[in-house]
């Protein structure tokens, strides 16, 4: 690689500060919910800095939005990077939207050193990520990808009866071009990392390789429900003791599949909860997370043995596995992209695996893909206190604009 560019650190942090604005809550954080009057103000401004540089924007019709930096060859396929700009409730000013303004500024980089590539490059800002408003996440991208179907997406709900498809009408941002792939030479998605890892080991940027597969089950387990002042110990069937003997096995399984295996029980409700009675049932959610199809299966069928263990108390258990989420591993040659940015940039890097979904998990289904990953403070994230620093923010984001360089000029 020639000597490698480096984007406009200023502005970029400007952006990210102008961005945060848009749904600012009084501890510094955002809350930008999908589709939200607060996202249309969002991105009517990214669609303005776009015009302004001299870029197009189309709108799809599930309000993903493509703005493209027209290169030499239209004939080629675009470049692609971007992430997406809703936030959680209460949620920080960093997490997906920093992908976006990242990928604007390595396009406004270009134009300020007047760099035409051989093949466009498109940013892209997709909707409804986080899956705060409207539920499954990555919904957008999920069509796009063929993973949903449009009419499916377009049929969600949020908590108050508002259809997808009415909040796009709502805000203006239901396009006309057709939410559905076309084909990409190469995507690559900037992000925090939203864990701790960079930030503790003193590392620029991640390099993402892969992301961890997702098994999601439920739990239901019977006893009985009895009188807590007259049931004598042995003749108790206390499904809330159960529950502890579940938990600790499920936490035992994640650190036997440690480092990349996660394992979590993030949802308990006990029945009838009452503070003089025996809990006579209880149901429950267990998480599994690892980059290996075959771990996640192992630790499935530790979970079945946790589970069988509970009849030696008089538990009935019900076991159900309500989702599957196959590990994603990203292209090679699109990794070593990042990797030769970060090199030539003098930036340290690592590979790491990111255990959270990002849409570029789906779009690795139809076009080359990878991630950079840049740290976050004490890796905290879908919170208010999320928080980057400057540097970390034009780190990542020269080594984005090197990596689209290098693959947009291949012919």
């Amino acid at each position: 690689m020639s000597k490698p560019l480096q984007v406009n650190g200023e502005r970029l942090w400007r952006t990210l500060e102008e961005m945060a604005q848009f749904g600012a809550t009084p501890r510094g954080g955002v809350t930008r919910l999908t589709l939200s009057e607060e996202d249309r103000q969002a991105r009517d401004t990214l669609r303005a800095w776009a015009l302004e540089a001299g870029f197009t924007c189309e709108v799809d019709r599930l309000g993903n939005m493509f703005i493209r930096r027209a290169g030499r060859n239209p004939a080629l396929a675009p470049v692609m990077t971007g992430s997406h700009g809703d936030s959680q409730p209460l949620g920080g000013n960093y997490d997906g939207i920093y992908g976006v303004l990242a990928g604007l500024e390595a396009l406004r980089t270009l134009n300020d050193l007047h760099i035409e590539t051989e093949r466009d490059l498109l940013l892209v800002n997709w909707t409804n990520e986080e899956g705060a408003r409207f539920a499954p996440a990555m919904l957008a991208s999920g069509v796009w990808t063929g993973v949903f179907s449009e009419a499916f997406a377009r049929s969600r709900e949020d908590k108050n009866g508002v259809t997808l498809e009415h909040a796009l009408q709502a805000i203006g941002y239901a396009g006309e071009k057709p939410c559905a792939a076309f084909p990409v030479h190469a995507c690559f998605e900037a992000h925090i990392e939203q864990g701790p890892q960079l930030e503790a080991e003193a590392i620029d940027i991640g390099v993402v390789h892969a992301a961890a597969g997702q098994r999601w089950y439920e739990v239901d387990i019977q006893g009985f429900a009895a009188h807590a002042g007259t049931t004598p110990m042995a003749h108790r069937r206390d499904a809330l003791c159960g529950f502890a003997e579940l938990a600790l096995a499920v936490e035992q399984i994640g650190f036997d599949f440690s480092p990349d295996g996660r394992a979590t029980i993030g949802m308990a409700q006990v029945t009838p909860n009452s503070r003089n009675v025996v809990p006579g049932a209880l149901f429950c959610s267990v998480e599994f997370r690892h980059p290996q199809q075959e771990a996640l299966a192992e630790m499935e069928t530790a979970l079945e043995a946790a589970v069988e263990k509970l009849a030696e108390r008089l538990l009935e258990v019900k076991l159900k596995r309500i989702f599957d989420y196959a590990p994603v591993h990203f292209d090679e040659r699109c990794i070593a992209h990042v990797e030769r940015a970060a090199e030539a940039l003098g930036c340290s890097h690592t590979r790491m695996v990111s255990g959270a979904g990002h849409d570029a998990c789906y779009v690795n289904r139809v076009a080359p893909t990878s991630m950079i990953f840049i740290p976050c403070v004490k890796g905290i994230s879908h919170n208010e206190e999320e928080a980057i620093l400057p540097q970390w923010a034009e780190n990542g984001a020269s080594v984005l604009l090197n990596a689209l360089l290098s693959a947009a000029q291949e012919g």
